[in-house]
C-alpha cells in the first residue's frame, strides 16, 4: 500500500483549512467596522503564500493521536496565519519587507502580520469547544512559540560567523524553526487529549523537524539560486560545516572573508557557494543530517500511535532530511541588485 504523504493529505483538506481561515478573517470585520483589517491580513496571506504545505502538521499530530485529523483543522489554520507574519517579518528583518505587495504598502503588512501572528490565533483558539483550562493551554503555547522563535532570529541576526560553531548554529535554528513547530505539535497534542508526557515527546520531535526543515530550506536557497543567506550574511549550518573543515587557519580566514564580501559582490557569493559544495563539506553535512533524522524517526517510534497515520509523518521527516545537495555542482548565482 502506498503511503498518503503530507501533500497528499493537504490536497484532501484544503478545502477545510481554507474555510477556517475564512471564518477567522471574518471575526475582524465585525470588530474593526471599514473591514480594513480583515482586508490588509488577506492580502497578506495571499502575497506570503507558503511554499510548502506544512499547515497540516497539527493534523498530523492529532491523526496519530486519536486516528482522527480532523479536529486539528483550526490549528492548522493557527500555523497558516503564524507562519504568515513570522515569514513577512523575517523578509523585513533582512531588508526585503519594503516591496509587499502592488496591492499592500509596508505599513499596512506590518500592521497585518500583528493580526496574523497573535490576535487571529488567540480568536480561533477561544472559539474552540474544549474547556477553558485547554484554551489556556493552547493559547500559552502560542506564546511561547513568539518568544523561542523570535529568540532564536535574534541570535541568526546577530550571528558571527567568526566565533560561530554547528553547535551554535543548531541552537538557533532549534529556537527560529524548531520553536514553531515545537508550539503546533505540542498543541496538537494538547488538543487531542494526550498525557504530558506525550506532549512534551511531540514538543521535543517539533524541535528536531524544525532543525531538519531549516536544512532543507537552507539547500532550497542555494539551489534556487537565490542565495539570500549568502547576501544577508547569514551563518548556516552548511557554513559552520566548511569553517570546521578548513585545512588552515588561512584557509578558515578566507572563508570567512568570502562570506563578509558576499553580501555585496556576486564574485564572492559564486566562490563562497563552491567552497561550502565541496565533497568533504558535503560529506559533514550529509552525516549530520542523518543523525537529525534518526534522532526525529527514534521519537516517532517512542511515541507510536495510529499506524495508518504514522507512515505519512515518517514521509515527511524523510522528505525533510533528504540531502539535495551534491559536489561540484554548478549552483545559479543572483546578481547583485
Amino acid at each position: 500500500m502506498n503511503c498518503v504523504t503530507y501533500a497528499d493529505l493537504h490536497r484532501q483538506v484544503s478545502l477545510d483549512i481554507e474555510t477556517e481561515l475564512e471564518t477567522a478573517l471574518l471575526r475582524l470585520a465585525p470588530a474593526s467596522g471599514t473591514g480594513a483589517a480583515k482586508s490588509a491580513v488577506s492580502r497578506l496571506l495571499r502575497h506570503q503564500k507558503l511554499k510548502h504545505p506544512l499547515s497540516v502538521l497539527p493534523m498530523m499530530v492529532h491523526a496519530i493521536e486519536t486516528g482522527d485529523p480532523g479536529p486539528a483543522v483550526p490549528l492548522s489554520a493557527v500555523h497558516v496565519l503564524w507562519w504568515t507574519s513570522a515569514c513577512y517579518l523575517d523578509d523585513l528583518a533582512d531588508g526585503h519587507g519594503t516591496t509587499a505587495s502592488d496591492s499592500l504598502s509596508q505599513n499596512e503588512a506590518l500592521l497585518a502580520s500583528v493580526l496574523s501572528g497573535a490576535v487571529l490565533p488567540i480568536q480561533i483558539i477561544r472559539s474552540l469547544p474544549v474547556s477553558a483550562a485547554v484554551q489556556g493551554a493552547l493559547t500559552a503555547e502560542i506564546a511561547t512559540g513568539w518568544v523561542v522563535g523570535t529568540e532564536g532570529q535574534l541570535t541568526d541576526i546577530d550571528g558571527d560567523a567568526d566565533g560561530a560553531t554547528r553547535n551554535s548554529v543548531v541552537d538557533a535554528y532549534r529556537g527560529k524553526s524548531g520553536g514553531p513547530f515545537s508550539m503546533i505539535t505540542a498543541m496538537a497534542a494538547i488538543l487531542s487529549g494526550a498525557s504530558d508526557e506525550r506532549v512534551e515527546l511531540w514538543r521535543e520531535f517539533g524541535y528536531i523537524f524544525g532543525i531538519l526543515w531549516q536544512l532543507f530550506n537552507d539547500q532550497e536557497d542555494i539551489l534556487s539560486g537565490r542565495n539570500e543567506d549568502l547576501l544577508n550574511g547569514t551563518v548556516t549550518y552548511l557554513l559552520t560545516c566548511a569553517l570546521d573543515d578548513a585545512p588552515t587557519p588561512r584557509a578558515r580566514e578566507d572563508i570567512l572573508g568570502r562570506s563578509a564580501a558576499a553580501r555585496r559582490s556576486e564574485r564572492a557569493r559564486a566562490e563562497l557557494a563552491r567552497i561550502l559544495l565541496a565533497p568533504d563539506v558535503l560529506g559533514r553535512y550529509a552525516a549530520d543530517l542523518d543523525a537529525f533524522r534518526t534522532e526525529a524517526h527514534a521519537l516517532l517510534a517512542t511515541l507510536g500511535g495510529d499506524k495508518r497515520h504514522l507512515p505519512t509523518m515518517r514521509h515527511l521527516v524523510e522528505y525533510a532530511a533528504e540531502m539535495l545537495l551534491q559536489p561540484d555542482l554548478a549552483v545559479p548565482v543572483t546578481a547583485s541588485a
